[in-house]
Order: structure tokens, then sequence, then C-alpha cells
């Protein structure tokens, strides 16, 4: 399946007094990288769409103020209604931190529901 790369630079707020990245801003940066991973998708008005439903975060080395990444976001595996992905954080082709994360599709009613055709298609 196709890796999206999306680009960041790490500024002063992302980071703690040590000028390290915060833990809890991998999340926030993955999630923008999501964002523009599924720029173009279209959710039916009916539905609810993605939910993060499990996520995993291995750190292997800090990223730094001033550091400019990339995250990799590839779909490693497409299920009926829920989808994994792996992002990984790369400084200088270098991996940084690895995340994985359990996405479910929800309908409006808050319940895992199949995940449209027209998306699958656009995933694939």
């Amino acid at each position: 399946m196709t890796t999206h790369k999306f680009k960041f630079q790490i500024a002063y707020a992302d980071t703690d007094a040590g000028g390290i990245v915060y833990h809890p801003r991998f999340i926030e940066i993955a999630e923008r990288a999501r964002m523009d991973w599924s720029r173009g998708i279209k959710i039916p008005d009916d539905d609810l769409g993605f939910v993060v439903r499990q996520l995993d975060i291995k750190y292997s080395m800090p990223l730094l103020l001033g550091d400019d990444i990339v995250v990799e976001t590839t779909p490693i595996n497409i299920g009926a209604a829920s989808m994994k992905i792996e992002q990984k954080f790369l400084r200088n082709d270098e991996i940084c931190a690895i995340m994985n994360i359990t996405i479910a599709y929800l309908g409006k009613n808050m319940r895992p529901k199949a995940i449209p055709d027209a998306i699958m298609d656009s995933l694939k």
C-alpha cells in the first residue's frame, strides 16, 4: 500500500523546557499527518467516519526543537470496518518513533459499520 509523507518542523510549542518534544505532541503530529493523508476522502453524511480505537507508540530517539521531520503514514491492514496504520517519525531517514494505530469506521449510531466501497477504492 502507498506510503504518505508529511513534512513537519518542530516548534517551541511542541517541546518541554529541555527542548525535547513532549510525548503527547507525537499524537497530535500523527493526527495532522493522518488528516493530510486522508484529504479528499468523502465521508457520507449518514456516517460518523473513522475514530481511533487503539494506539501504541515506541519511542527510539527524542525529537528536538527545530528538527525537520517526516511522518510516513502507511495503511498496513484494511479490514471490513477497521484499518491498521503505521506511522514512522523520521529525522534524516532515522526512525525516532513508530506509532501503530487501529481506526474503526462508525455510523452515526456510534456502531461499527463497513467502510463504504468509495472510501475503500480511494485507500487502495
